[in-house]
């Protein structure tokens, strides 16, 4: 990486060519060079003015001197030969064209025409200085002359008192134009060492006078880039001095503003990621402005790309609308929304539009709650109250009849109103075992039972109940087996270890067929003792697994109940082992048998 890549906004800064310098510099060499030019324009028409009043002043001296030589000549046709050969030896002598005019505006004389061409001349009385000449006064004009084909420079004065005659006196117009030639030279060097002593002087006071300037723009500069530690390296007096001081002032101003907001902003941002709701801020065209982690975790992202729509963020259509629902409205918006990826949840959106009000809106925030759990134990809820009702129906419904029956039917034999007795007996003991187990299994939940933990033999304990149960194996001619792979001394309490292989053991042996086979095995690890009770029963649907251990729920409720369990056992179950520190779980096939794992803590000598 080059230097110019890695170095910093300052480095940068200070490299920059001073642009404002060259422009001072480019503008007063211009106005140098522009006042030379027009000096130099403003001598040239002098010096063009100062050789057309010497040209006249020239021609008309000659041309008086002459008027005074013709003062005894006569101006009528019969003086063309006296005026014309004068005309030539003024004009041999001078250089200038000399012309002679008669009162009528007849030439008769020129030194630029033949005599006998001079009729062909035409009328001259209309020419502007003739007609000066002719009221006493100097006549000048200048003209492109038709008989010699050039531009002149005319000057003709009035001959006698009378004025009988002019005479006229002319040359080329480019003697007006004087030689520069000789001036040039030294004007140009003038010119040349003043420019260059403007540009020293100027460069000189331009880089004193910007130099402060400088520093405060790259002062200005850094504090645009966000270097707000940037320090001008000079003092400045007067006007540039408040301006320095109020610029350092700005510069450490905006430091501890910038500092507070990042502070601010880390805070929101901590506040933010540690929420457990998920928040999301989108603007007026559903553009996302901010999305917190546990909002990007309920959708299975690791980040929102800035510039996105919601919906291109989040794919999620009724997000979308709960939104836009929102922003149309001054009201909250709540509404719940199922999000299938990465996992299945529910999830509760609070939206509202901000600012409230008429205020022009800036956006919309959002609030999610994750009310996966809630649902799940509404959902629960429902089903324990509807479970519980309906076998708590059955046995009262029997009760009931049975005792009405009883009560309405005095002549009933002995025989039969002793059956009615034995059913509401059988009944009322079925109330009372699940009316116990719901206690039991409430005690669990609300952790009021309290464990004695010790040290249990889980392999003897095993072969003591298959021992109290052996009439009921023998009955349905069982094969009954017990392995345990290493010494099975768990951590826990005796009591609830018991409760929790009673339930697995006789469910395995009621729900096995007769001539089945059930296997229990005793292993683990170091640290957890494994138990498994392994059968070749009837199995458990699939879609029955995940339920297994909800209160009240059966497979097949006729068979269930027919077998006389209250529905509870393996809730209880499941509670027991969480609270010894254990853990419990199903594998099965339907019509092939199910296997029951659980794990307590091993006891640690």
């Amino acid at each position: 990486m080059s230097a110019a890549a890695t170095g910093s906004p300052r480095d940068a800064i200070r490299g920059a060519v001073p642009k404002s310098q060259r422009n001072l510099v480019a503008a007063l060499v211009g106005l140098a060079l522009f006042v030379v030019a027009v000096t130099g324009a403003l001598v040239e028409h002098g010096l063009r003015g100062e050789q057309a009043a010497r040209v006249q002043r020239e021609l008309e001296q000659e041309a008086r001197a002459l008027a005074n030589q013709a003062q005894g000549l006569g101006f009528e046709p019969a003086s063309r030969p006296t005026l014309d050969a004068l005309a030539d030896r003024i004009s041999a002598a001078t250089g200038a064209r000399v012309t002679w005019i008669a009162r009528d505006g007849t030439v008769l004389g020129d030194s630029d025409a033949r005599i006998e061409k001079l009729p062909d001349l035409g009328d001259h009385a209309a020419r502007p200085e003739i007609r000066d000449a002719f009221a006493g006064r100097t006549g000048v004009a200048r003209r492109r002359s038709v008989s010699v084909g050039r531009e002149l420079f005319y000057v003709a004065v009035p001959v006698g008192e009378d004025a009988r005659g002019v005479v006229r006196l002319a040359v080329d117009a480019a003697q007006l134009t004087p030689d520069l030639t000789a001036h040039a030279s030294w004007f140009l060097a003038a010119a040349g060492i003043g420019l260059v002593a403007a540009c020293l002087l100027v460069a000189a006071l331009s880089g004193s006078t910007l130099r402060p300037i400088r520093e405060m723009r790259r002062m200005a500069a850094a504090i645009a880039a966000g270097d707000h530690g940037y320090r001008l390296p000079l003092r400045f007096g007067e006007e540039l001095g408040d301006i320095a001081t109020a610029l350092q002032q700005m510069a450490e101003q905006l430091r501890e503003r910038a500092a507070h907001a990042m502070r601010e902003k880390d805070q929101l941002q901590a506040v933010l990621n540690g929420m457990i709701e998920g928040v999301l801020v989108v603007d007026p065209d559903q553009q996302v402005l901010l999305g917190n982690q546990r909002m990007l975790e309920f959708f299975g992202l690791t980040s929102a790309p800035p510039g996105r729509t919601t919906l291109e963020t989040f794919r999620h259509a009724d997000l979308v609308g709960v939104l836009k629902a929102a922003a149309d409205t001054d009201e909250p918006v709540s509404q719940a929304i199922e999000v299938a990826h990465p996992t299945h949840r529910t999830l509760r959106v609070h939206a509202v539009r901000f600012p409230p009000g008429r205020a022009s809106r800036a956006g919309t925030v959002a609030v999610l709650h994750d009310v996966t759990e809630l649902m799940q134990l509404e959902k629960m809820r429902r089903d324990f109250v509807a479970n519980a009702s309906h076998e708590l129906r059955t046995p009262l419904a029997a009760i009931h009849g049975f005792a009405e029956t009883l009560l309405s039917n005095p002549s009933l034999s002995d025989a039969d109103r002793r059956a009615y007795l034995e059913v509401i007996d059988r009944h009322a003991k079925r109330l009372g075992a699940i009316v116990t187990d719901l206690l039991e299994l409430s005690k669990i939940e609300s952790r009021e039972t309290v464990f004695a933990l010790a040290s249990i033999d889980t392999g003897h304990l095993i072969e003591t109940l298959l021992r109290e149960w052996r009439p009921r194996i023998e009955e349905k001619r069982l094969n009954v087996s017990l392995a345990s792979e290493r010494p099975g001394i768990a951590w826990a309490d005796p009591q609830a270890c018991e409760q929790i292989l009673s339930n697995l053991l006789d469910n395995a042996i009621k729900y096995t067929e007769p001539g089945g086979k059930i296997e229990v095995r005793v292993g683990g690890n170091e640290r957890n003792l494994r138990v498994d009770v392994s059968d070749t029963g009837m199995g458990i649907p699939e879609r029955d697994l995940a339920r297994i251990f909800e209160r009240f729920y059966r497979v097949d409720q006729a068979r269930s109940r027919a077998q006389g369990g209250t529905g509870l056992g393996l809730a209880i179950v499941k509670h027991l082992v969480q609270s010894l520190g254990g853990t419990i779980h199903v594998e099965s096939q339907l019509g092939r048998g199910s296997k029951f794992t659980f794990t307590l803590p091993r006891h640690m000598d």
